[in-house]
């Protein structure tokens, strides 16, 4: 089903979330083994991250460099295809523009119509690592926008498009309102929702959603949350992700002594703010795992009104 249709007929807020494809070499096990702690939490579809190819320099035994091509995680098609069919939850493999040219995509597509899925979230990428912008693969996209138009003109495929927005704008956006001017083009080019970036301030979210309604921007905007577990994430995810971290959570991770303590205060806070979203009548909300089902498991047995009531201690 496309992720359109479940938000329509979604009886109260979605619960949804991403995941990464194993390591190189590593096996889905850890992959089920996730997908089964939230199993119960009766997701409504699962995302599939997807990692462009990386350039590495490997000294031989001659002394002279070998130029290797690596993919450290691999496999989000195939990956996709096995949750799917094992589960049968729909899946939301990523696209994305880097390290791919236009007919790689269109291969993609069709492997894609093969194995019935009918969702994909499309994303320009990173850049590769080592370097500082992003560049166009030869024969490929520069911007998401006018890969969400090649995969919305095809004619023998029928896809649900989700695209990226970013409450507190893109890191390489001048400002806001030039971002919030990407995104439209992306609507405008085929996209049908859109997931946002992690935030920790839920004030972003609504000023931005409110925002996208002005400049036309009449999609569903889903809300993407990432519990924070670990105290150097104080420093990385703002750097990262050009995010702000409210001083509260600063400051109760801070006064954590353990790393017990800092999962604790980030499982709070998580909690806190999932349940002001929901309550503001999301139309759900997104989880970025990064490998840490059962903290997720416990955000949603504390916010999700299926499960909300069960998890209160009785007096």
């Amino acid at each position: 089903m496309k992720v359109t249709e479940i938000i329509e007929k979604g009886q109260g807020p979605l619960f949804t979330f991403e995941l990464l494809p194993p390591l190189q070499g590593e096996t889905i096990d850890s992959i089920y083994e996730a997908i089964e702690v939230l199993l119960p939490y009766k997701p409504a579809y699962i995302n599939i991250t997807n990692h462009q190819m990386e350039t590495l320099y490997q000294e031989r035994e001659d002394g002279l460099l070998e130029r290797i091509s690596l993919r450290k995680r691999p496999g989000t098609l195939g990956l996709s295809a096995a949750i799917q069919y094992k589960y049968g939850i729909d899946v939301v493999p990523h696209i994305i523009c880097g390290g791919v040219t236009k007919e790689q995509i269109d291969d993609l597509l069709s492997e894609l119509v093969f194995l019935e899925i009918d969702n994909v979230l499309v994303l320009r990428g990173d850049p590769p690592a080592g370097k500082r912008r992003f560049e166009a693969t030869p024969g490929g996209h520069q911007y998401s926008d006018s890969l969400v138009r090649q995969i919305a003109e095809k004619e023998w495929a029928d896809f649900s498009i989700g695209v990226a927005g970013y409450p507190e704008k893109h890191i390489e956006a001048p400002n806001l309102e030039h971002d919030i001017a990407m995104l439209k083009g992306k609507i405008e080019a085929g996209a049908h929702y859109v997931v946002t970036q992690m935030f920790f301030e839920n004030s972003h979210y609504f000023a931005f959603v409110e925002r996208c309604r002005t400049a036309g921007i009449d999609v569903p905007i889903i809300p993407g949350i990432k519990p924070l577990q670990r105290r150097r994430d104080l420093e990385l995810l703002p750097q990262t992700f050009n995010i702000e971290l409210p001083n509260r959570l600063v400051e109760a991770v801070e006064r954590a002594k353990t790393p017990q303590e800092i999962r604790d205060a980030g499982r709070a806070f998580c909690i806190e703010q999932v349940s002001e979203l929901i309550e503001a009548g999301v139309p759900g909300v997104h989880f970025y795992t990064q490998g840490r089902s059962q903290v997720i498991a416990d955000v949603v047995e504390a916010t999700y009104p299926p499960y909300r009531e069960r998890s209160t201690p009785t007096r």
